[in-house]
């Protein structure tokens, strides 16, 4: 009887320290992930950033495509989708991510009947493979913008 109560105390024992061993090593690699906000144009007074790195992750806001003050590119859908997407690649090189690290992108279009150029325009700059993608029409965007589009980008370890 005494033997059976050691052993049933030596096993409690184990299972404490395995427990003591997995909080520790839970506790050292945290579950949450350090955030860094990336701006572009703090002096905007937006309530949101360009983007989000969580660990090996980007998370990119929705972009239009503007210039450097705020202004749309004219002449319509395609200049729109090249401006969009030389401002997600400048909030990707700022966060230290290329355009290759992207993995999923949301396209929001103003007009449906517009998806075939902003498509070609899409199908130039992006690079193989091609990351998913959803394209939706939305009844307005902001600024009057024709396009807009977020992304995800994952850094390859």
């Amino acid at each position: 009887m005494k033997i059976t109560i050691e052993i049933r105390i030596f096993r409690q024992f184990l299972f404490a320290i395995a427990l003591a061993l997995a909080v520790a090593t839970l506790s050292q690699r945290g579950y949450a992930q350090e955030h860094k906000a990336i701006n572009l144009s703090p002096a905007r007074g937006l309530p949101f950033n360009d983007g989000i790195v969580a660990g090996n992750t980007l998370y990119v806001a929705g972009q239009e495509g503007t210039d450097d003050s705020g202004k749309l590119a004219s002449g319509g859908i395609g200049p729109e989708t090249t401006a969009v997407l030389e401002n997600i690649q400048k909030v990707l090189k700022a966060a230290g991510f290329e355009l290759k690290d992207v993995v999923n992108v949301t396209v929001f279009l103003a007009d449906i009947h517009e998806f075939g150029d902003m498509n070609k325009v899409y199908k130039n700059v992006m690079p193989d493979p091609k990351p998913a993608r959803a394209t939706i029409q939305a009844a307005a965007l902001v600024n009057n913008a024709r396009v807009e589009i977020s992304a995800i980008a994952v850094k390859q370890k």
